[in-house]
């Protein structure tokens, strides 16, 4: 075998060789590919199985507010006088309904309306029902606008809707309220996170 011949042999197993790692790399960086897609998709699974739906699905339907200025009479409950008082305060309603997404009940612990202002957020625990029955016997002025209310310590069996008003009195007076930048209303329960809900429309003043 000639020199020329022994060249040319060793140039095709060379170019033989060198096929042979382009293919093998072709392999890796295929395998690399599907390893990366494969695993994008096992932490889409595993966050998807981690997020958890809220515990209660639900709607602000409608919120209307009373401002008044309180002067108080100057005689105690049982008729001895008192240093009088004035402050002003803004009582809120909310008509809210509530969907108990979960299998099992739940309790709710109370309700508060979150007021946003220049300089915080002032939140409010909800006034019971037998406090909201108070308000409308104080206030004939609003007594048109009762209507059934919730208690803020309501229980929820699964799938149990609820429709009714919860109340807050809150110590500002009209100028603050009307200068507020956000409200919305947060709903706790037992041994479960908190929900939060915002109404849809605007605040109507009565």
């Amino acid at each position: 075998m000639s020199l020329l011949q022994q060249e040319s042999g060793n140039e095709t197993g060379d170019a033989a060789i060198g096929e042979e790692i382009t293919k093998g790399s072709s392999h890796i960086i295929a395998a690399g590919i599907v390893a990366a897609v494969l695993v994008t998709i096992a932490i889409a699974i595993f966050v998807l199985a981690g997020e958890k739906k809220p515990v209660v699905s639900g709607e602000i339907v409608q919120v209307w507010a009373h401002p008044r200025h309180v002067e108080t009479s100057g005689i105690d409950a049982s008729g001895e006088a008192m240093a009088k008082e004035s402050f002003d305060e803004v009582l809120v309603f909310a008509h809210v309904k509530l969907h108990n997404e979960c299998k099992h009940p739940l309790v709710m612990q109370d309700v508060l309306a979150n007021v946003k202002q220049g300089d915080g957020i002032l939140s409010v625990s909800a006034g019971s029902t037998t406090q909201y029955d108070e308000v409308f016997l104080a206030y004939p002025e609003i007594a048109a606008y009762r209507a059934n209310s919730l208690s803020p310590r309501v229980i929820l069996d699964p799938g149990q809707s609820v429709d009714g008003t919860v109340f807050w009195a809150m110590r500002l007076n009209k100028q603050e309220w009307d200068a507020r930048k956000e409200l919305n209303f947060t709903f706790r329960f037992q041994y479960q996170p908190s929900v939060v809900l915002a109404p849809h429309n605007a605040v109507t003043e009565q």
